[in-house]
């Protein structure tokens, strides 16, 4: 086989994602800066990228290593019971146990937990600090697990971890189509619509209005309003990924980034962002309808409520009603009417053109997961969701078509 010099010039820049060296690395952090969590996390996973890939960890291992961890942050003595691997979502090791204890201030419990791990690589690259702060931050504001304990150097497991609460609901509903994987396009049926749609709009409002000053956030920084920080921090860290993982080079991503960056819209409000506000991260009770958690925060940040809006009203998180005809965003709510009752629910403006530059990064992050972070993370064997990972690269298509469709006209 006849190979160029360019040929063989872009071969061996694809293999140095493999075994990336410090000098790549640098070259990242220099060309993407970001927020120094998001820096620490990503330069973290490409110096340990060439490591062995995931092995399958038995429940007694996981045992093995939360008793070692429980042994050094309870005192007294304790039980760990029936433990549970835990099915769903695509990028952590999750099991649920009980444990019988002397709690502080609560004498003898038995309390029902969950253990979230990280993969040797994950499809996202995410905090376990981050996501715990996010949730003490909000524990008495909305329905969301609590934080026992956080594992954030891998101390005691091999990858960063949390322990917090189980908390008793379903992702979707039995009786209706269940929709694609990891929840997206779920279709709850015209009775749970009705009861999930405005407790939807009621906790996202909360999140976006939060009062920031009585919260306490050491892994995010707050950017400036009036300024362009939040959406360079969000486009340097896609673009990084991009750059980190990918295993092919794809023009659309180069006039995509090209756009982001010229055209960065200006923050009027310094909003917590959720990152991944959709069905599939909701448990809600199948009788009542009532949401019992919110979870998933692993993408949160302080930054542009925009950035949540875009994310929810993409063709994937949704479906078409029963009429064959009107979209409904994450199953729930008419696209007509979901703007206008989210501006009522929180008080908060929706602005057409910050909406269009976040659905546009949202595209380039959908692609950049996709086509990009789960092909390496598959390719390495790096997670025990291989075979999921290499699935949803199918999405990567439907993410150029939107974005093909958000830049026409635009350029």
């Amino acid at each position: 086989m006849i190979t160029t010099n360019q040929d063989a010039a872009t071969a061996a820049s694809l293999d140095i994602r493999d075994d990336p060296s410090e000098a790549f690395i640098a070259d990242m952090r220099q060309r993407f800066p970001t927020e120094p969590e998001t820096d620490a996390l990503l330069t973290r996973k490409m110096r340990r990228r060439s490591g062995p890939p995931y092995q399958q960890v038995s429940l007694a291992q996981m045992t093995k290593w939360l008793h070692a961890m429980l042994s050094d942050r309870i005192q007294g003595s304790f039980t760990v019971r029936d433990p549970k691997w835990l099915t769903g979502g695509a990028s952590k090791v999750q099991v649920s146990f009980m444990l019988d204890w002397e709690a502080p201030g609560r004498g003898a419990c038995s309390d029902h937990l969950v253990i979230r791990m990280d993969p040797s690589e994950a499809s996202n690259t995410t905090s376990r600090v981050r996501e715990a702060e996010l949730l003490d931050a909000f524990q008495d504001r909305l329905a969301v697990p609590k934080v026992f304990w956080i594992d954030r150097e891998a101390q005691w497991f091999p990858e960063p971890a949390i322990i917090y609460t189980f908390v008793s609901g379903v992702a979707k509903p039995r009786s209706t189509s269940a929709g694609q994987v990891v929840g997206l396009g779920t279709n709850f049926g015209p009775r749970l619509r009705e009861l999930l749609a405005p407790q939807f709009l009621r906790d996202l409002a909360i999140i976006h209005t939060a009062d920031l000053g009585s919260m306490h956030f050491e892994s995010m920084e707050q950017p400036s309003v009036g300024s362009e920080e939040a959406a360079r921090w969000q486009l340097n860290r896609a673009r990084r990924v991009w750059e980190e993982d990918r295993g092919e080079d794809y023009p659309l991503m180069d006039v995509a980034a090209n756009w982001l960056e010229r055209n960065l819209p200006v923050l009027d409000r310094t909003s917590v962002v959720h990152g991944d506000f959709r069905s599939g991260n909701f448990l809600f009770d199948g009788a009542s309808g009532n949401i019992t958690a919110w979870l998933d925060w692993e993408r949160g940040h302080l930054g542009d409520r925009h950035r949540d809006l875009a994310w929810m009203t993409q063709r994937e998180k949704g479906h078409l009603a029963e009429d064959g005809k009107t979209y409904l965003v994450c199953g729930l709510i008419p696209l007509e009417a979901f703007y206008e009752r989210y501006e009522k629910a929180s008080g908060l403006s929706v602005d057409p053109r910050r909406l269009r530059w976040y659905r546009v990064l949202n595209c380039f992050q959908v692609i950049t997961t996709t086509m990009a972070t789960m092909y390496r993370v598959a390719k390495l064997g790096k997670s025990h969701q291989d075979i999921l990972l290499a699935r949803l690269k199918a999405i990567a298509p439907i993410g150029a078509h939107e974005l093909c469709e958000l830049l026409e006209g635009n350029l």
